[in-house]
């Protein structure tokens, strides 16, 4: 029998599927999955947003029963995530002065300065994360605990992730109208890396991609501490609309072929092939260039690629990553998008024999489950600290 109070349930509404896994937090801190579900959103879903309340609804209930049956466990409260193109990163710092040159910061000091750092949002933004980075004292950089020491100003950096509370609201909602209790909502591309990420590649600078349907997410790590993060409302569907289009095919026909047939590299000695297939009942069999298949796809997964580059020069990020990328979701799955990636961003791509945990080797092993994953950690780090704040991050979206 499974100790109900040390159950972490992660739930992800992806664009293409939900995500349901369920883990047991061991006596040692460590995360033992117990059970997992997977249903389709059957198109309720765009870019990471919901657009079909009741499709989802459905979705929901069957990858929560599924998860249950596997598991045997009723579930009742859920670690949320979320994602969608209205979400944002962006580093700020605040200065909290120490009242008294003689004394020693302590941990008010820190919630002062923590506070101090927030950053002024427009009234229908909410904040979703606030990720310390580094605290500056009395001028000097880079002081990663700075409690206990004397000083007269207090500074810290730190990486905060905000979104459009009616937007984020939605999600939510859906999930506390099915009965369940929302522990806390985490963006997506915050928690992916947790699984994945070791200490050591964190401290070396790492990009995190998640290669989604609707959207991808992205989060670049360096001296451990994320330090940027955003979304681009752009994924997997869109390279199936591409080849509907270019090639004249249904919407299902082209997601069969990029899944059956797909590859991320032009390779030269295969663009004479034919790709003969069929998929949808009642069509005729199909041939198409194995040429034309991969050079449409290359094509909107390298500008993809080249969107996140762009954005990390402009802030001054992509040379100071030397642990490599860590890429997931299901688009990770196509075969030679690792080539990809590092043809495009110039650095090394972590393959799953990289990672030294049974956690990341597992996950990896079905990158559509890592930001379910991702958030059961996530809860799992809430837990260990249970007792220290029990509202969360979102008081106002629990009710707690």
């Amino acid at each position: 029998m499974f100790d109900h109070s040390q159950i972490v349930v992660g739930l992800e509404i992806g664009t293409a599927k939900v995500c349901v896994i369920v883990a047991e937090l061991t006596d040692d801190h460590e995360l033992n999955v117990v059970g997992q579900g997977l249903a389709p959103t059957a198109g309720g879903v765009r870019k990471g947003e919901i657009v079909n309340a009741d499709l989802v609804e459905d979705a929901v209930r069957s990858a929560l029963a599924e998860a249950e049956s596997d598991s045997d466990i009723e579930i009742g409260s859920v670690y949320l995530g979320v994602t969608g193109s209205h979400i944002r990163g962006l580093n700020n710092r605040g200065m909290h002065p120490i009242s008294s040159v003689d004394r020693e910061i302590d941990d008010e000091d820190i919630r002062q300065v923590v506070q101090a750092a927030q950053p002024k949002l427009s009234p229908e933004q909410d904040v979703l994360h606030t990720l310390r980075q580094y605290f500056r004292v009395d001028g000097q950089d880079d002081v990663k605990n700075p409690v206990g020491r004397m000083a007269s100003r207090l500074e810290l950096d730190v990486h905060v992730v905000c979104g459009q509370r009616t937007r984020l609201q939605n999600p939510v909602r859906l999930v506390k109208g099915l009965g369940l209790d929302v522990a806390d909502v985490a963006f997506n591309g915050r928690v992916m890396a947790l699984p994945l990420l070791t200490p050591q590649i964190g401290e070396q600078g790492a990009l995190v991609i998640d290669l989604g349907a609707g959207t991808t997410e992205y989060a670049v790590y360096l001296d451990g501490s994320l330090t940027h993060s955003g979304v681009f409302a752009v994924g997997g569907d869109h390279v199936t609309n591409d080849l509907a289009v270019g090639l004249k095919l249904t919407q299902s026909r082209a997601e069969r072929l990029k899944l059956d047939h797909g590859h991320a590299i032009v390779d030269p000695r295969q663009v004479n092939r034919t790709v003969n297939f069929s998929s949808d009942v009642g069509l005729d069999d199909k041939q198409v260039s194995a040429g034309h298949l991969y050079q449409i796809m290359n094509t909107r997964l390298k500008e993809l690629f080249e969107l996140i580059r762009a954005d990390l020069e402009r802030n001054k990020l992509i040379h100071r990553i030397n642990g490599g990328i860590l890429l997931c979701g299901g688009g990770a799955r196509t075969p030679q998008v690792d080539i990809l990636a590092r043809e495009v961003f110039e650095l090394d791509v972590l393959s799953n024999t990289e990672y030294d945990t049974l956690e990341s080797k597992r996950v990896m092993s079905q990158p559509e489950f890592v930001t379910a994953m991702g958030l059961v950690s996530y809860g799992a780090r809430k837990l260990k600290a249970q007792g220290s704040n029990k509202r969360g991050l979102f008081g106002w979206f629990t009710g707690s």
